[in-house]
Formats: C-alpha cells, structure tokens, sequence
C-alpha cells in the first residue's frame, strides 16, 4: 500500500490579512511554530511506511515557494499548476489523473496545505485504517470530533458502524455550516462531526465517481491535462480548457451524493479523527489553536501586554502593546496594521474586497516579496525614488532584463556580486557599488557560497514592477 500525498494549495487565505496575502497566501507562512503550514502539513506523514513524493495542485504564482518549502524538508516534490481557480474538485481531478499515469497503485491522501492536526501520531494511525478502507474502493473522509457548538465548519452526520472496521462508519449525511442553535443540537445528538475537508482513495474511485456525478469537469480536465507542459517539476495544463472548466468543491461534485443510496457510487466512509484539528480560517481559530497564557493571550513577536484578556498581538517589525481591552486581535507587519473583535474576525474579507475595489496592492504582495532568486523589501518610496534591500541565494540569478522608465544604483552589503551590464560583466564587493542606467540591459548573479545582500536605489518616472523586459531568464518567467 503506497500513499501518494496530494497537498490542495490553492487558496489565498484572505481572512488571515494582512498576514496572508494573494502572492504569498496563510498555507506558505508560519503561523504555528517554526515551519510553514504547508510544511507541517508534509510533516505530518513523516515515519509512515510507502510514502511517495508529494504531489502538489498550486496556484502557479506560488510554484517556486512550494518547490522550495519542500526541498528543505527533503522532498522532491511534483507541482501541477492551476492557470486559474476552479475550487477542490478540479484541482483533484487533475491530481488523480496524474496519479493515474505516474501512480496507478497509489492511494490519494488529500490534504488541504493551510489546516493544523496538533497530535501528527493519532492522525497518522487513523490514516492507515482509511488508507485500507480506500484499497476497498471506498471514498474516505476523516469528520472531526466536536468539542463546541461551531458555526464555522460543516457538519457530517455518520451512519451505522462498518463490520469491516468498527471504528469507521457509512457517511450518512452533509450538513452547511448551522446557525448556533443547530450547531448545538448536533452537537448533544453525538453522531455529528465536523467536515475536515481531508480525503482518503484511490485515483480510480475518483475518476470513476465524478464521471458519473460530474462528467463536465472531468472531460474539461482530461483535456486541459492532455495539453500539458512539463517545465522539470512543474506541471502547466493547457490555460483555455481549465478555465472552461466548471469551478466545484469535492463535497459538492462528488462526496455529498455518495450519500443518496445510489449503488453505481462508491461507498461513502467517514473516519472519526480527534486530533486537534483546526482549519485556522480566520483570526479567532488560529487565536484558538495557539498556546494561551492564564488570561486567554497569544502572541508572537515584540509583544507587551498588561490587563489584557483572550487577545491575540502578532508583530512583525516594531513594538505592539495592548493595556486595558479583551477579546481583540491585532496583527502588525510592516506595511498595514489589523484590529478586530473576535466575533467579527469572519468578516476580514470586507477589508480585503475594500482595498481590491480601491486597487490597493496591499490584498496582492507583502512589503517584502519573495522570488525565485531570493527576495527584496521595499524599504522607502517617494516622488521618482524607490529603495530596496536585495537578497540573492547562492548560485542564483536575476533576469537579463531591462527597464524603460527608471534606473538603478547597486551597493553590495555583504557577499560579491556578478555584473553584466551591456557587454561587460564585472565583480561587485562589500561596500562597493555600481550604476545601472535607464535602458541598459542587466543581470545580477551571485555566484559566491553566501548569500548576497545589496541596497537598490532606483530613480525615473515609473518604479512599477511591470517595467521589466526579460532577455533571458533561469526560471521560465516571460
């Protein structure tokens, strides 16, 4: 039995702004401890037996984040690209039909890149009694003992016991998210479980069930999957046959009709799973799934509070004090502060349709963006000047590019860096600096064993980041 870890991570986590943004969404940052949620999330399988390289379904602007997320922890990973969102059950068709070409004995462990399981060992042994009940030909999906009347998951009614695996039971029915008088009747009946969203079965029993259920997604599947472009690990599917696509979740398209009796359907499985589990879709469930200190406080960062209560303070760049309140959350980075009552965290994303209508880029891109070379933080701007600090990794490399509007002065921190500037090319060193003029085409390398880091100062009549034209470029950007 071969699992084959298929990681959905196509989300852009829009109620954890101003932390989570669209070019750098929640599952690619820290949030609990010291590693990305995306890779706690690989983490969780370690010390399973069979386990094959994970398979990853991703926006493509995230691609080089998640190829290097996993290769620190190891893996080589697989990344299938989505041109654009369609929602979970596109993205995992196109994973099963990979499978089905790479994989064919491989049992599908789908798994949202943004959830956090506290207790990795209990959620691996009921993994390996689903990953059975798949071998079967059953769909599989785990339902979260509920400690709460919670109004923010859905909700899934388990059946009778199987005699196969008494622990496991039919899925007998799908429930909306409840208003709290429902959620709390669900909650005393004791056979109702939260939806975890994580699903367990073959490539097979997929395809087979949404042929049946949704043929039109998976016929525009199968034909943007048969235009595919392999660039290494990358995985691009054909742009116009995805988008055609009809966007539907998992649940919708498949899972909630393996409860109608129909016996063409695979068996629908729900596995109990009490693992301290959370989705962590907003600011209050990721305040409820940190440590808390005896007066309900978490925090992270340059912190200081006094007579305060259930509150949650993250800073990134300067001091954050709370003195006096209760049931807040405030979070801190370098370019927008947040300040919310915990019952209306759900509602960020007011804010975040507020800035989009405004064409504020503060929804898109943090103050410091990452690239596949490294990254750069945009430390001041002003009228025709802006200021970056740069760092390049070793042995990586910008683009052979060019600007029209602006141009740049380079002043090497610590490292070396590698010049081309028109027809020469020239080392740069600590405390030295060159000048790159408008027009001229460019590229800057670090060629060295540490990493390179330089100040940018560039000046002109338009700073935007879309006056690049690349020559030639590593990476495959256009």
């Amino acid at each position: 039995m071969r699992l084959l870890p298929v990681i959905l991570s196509g989300g852009s986590g829009s109620r954890l702004w101003p932390l989570s943004r669209e070019k750098y969404p929640k599952q690619l940052l820290p949030l609990i401890g010291d590693e990305s949620m995306l890779q706690a999330t690989l983490r969780r399988l370690d010390g399973l037996p069979e386990v094959a390289d994970p398979l990853f379904v991703c926006n493509e602007e995230h691609r080089f984040a998640v190829a290097e997320q996993a290769r620190v922890l190891g893996h080589r990973a697989h990344l299938i690209l989505e041109p654009c969102g369609r929602n979970t059950a596109p993205a995992l068709t196109l994973a099963a039909l990979w499978s089905a070409r790479h994989e064919p004995e491989g049992i599908l462990v789908i798994m949202p890149a943004d959830h956090v399981i506290a207790r990795s060992d209990v959620f691996r042994a009921r993994l390996l009694v689903a990953a059975q009940l798949a071998t079967n030909g059953s769909a599989v999906t785990f339902g979260i003992a509920p400690d709460c009347p919670e109004t923010g998951y859905g909700y899934l009614q388990q059946g009778p016991a199987l005699s196969a695996e008494p622990s496991a039971h039919a899925l007998q029915r799908f429930v909306e998210k409840p208003d709290l008088e429902r959620a709390q009747a669900y909650l005393d009946a004791g056979n109702y479980l939260w939806n975890s969203g994580i699903f367990v079965m073959t490539a097979q029993t997929w395809l087979t069930a949404l042929e049946k259920c949704r043929p039109d997604i998976l016929a525009a599947c199968r034909t943007a999957f048969a235009e595919e472009q392999v660039d290494g690990d990358f995985l691009r599917v054909d742009r116009a046959a995805f988008a055609a696509c009809p966007a539907d979740s998992i649940d919708y398209a498949v899972m909630e009709k393996l409860t109608d009796g129909r016996t063409d359907l695979p068996q629908g499985v729900v596995v109990p799973l009490d693992a301290g589990w959370s989705d962590v879709g907003a600011w209050d469930s990721l305040w409820k799934a940190l440590p808390r200190d005896s007066e309900g406080n978490a925090w992270r960062g340059d912190v200081m509070l006094e007579n305060t209560h259930n509150t949650l303070a993250i800073s990134e760049s300067r001091l954050v004090t709370c003195l006096g309140v209760r049931d807040l959350i405030v979070v801190e980075t370098p370019d927008a502060v947040l300040v919310v009552g915990h019952d209306a965290a759900q509602d960020v994303k007011k804010i975040v349709d507020r800035l989009k209508q405004e064409e504020r880029g503060l929804t898109q891109w943090h103050r410091k963006v990452y690239r596949p070379w490294g990254w750069y933080d945009g430390v001041d701007a002003g009228e025709r000047f802006q200021v970056k600090r740069i760092q390049v990794k070793p042995g990586a490399s910008l683009s052979l590019q060019m600007h029209h509007h602006r141009a740049e002065h380079w002043v090497v921190v610590s490292g070396t860096a590698r010049v081309t500037r028109d027809d020469e090319t020239f080392l740069v060193s600590e405390n030295q600096s060159t000048y790159i003029p408008l027009g001229v085409r460019h590229r800057l390398e670090n060629t060295g064993l540490i990493p390179l880091e330089m100040i940018e100062v560039q000046s002109g009549s338009y700073l935007g980041e879309d006056d690049i034209v690349r020559f030639e470029d590593h990476y495959g950007r256009q």
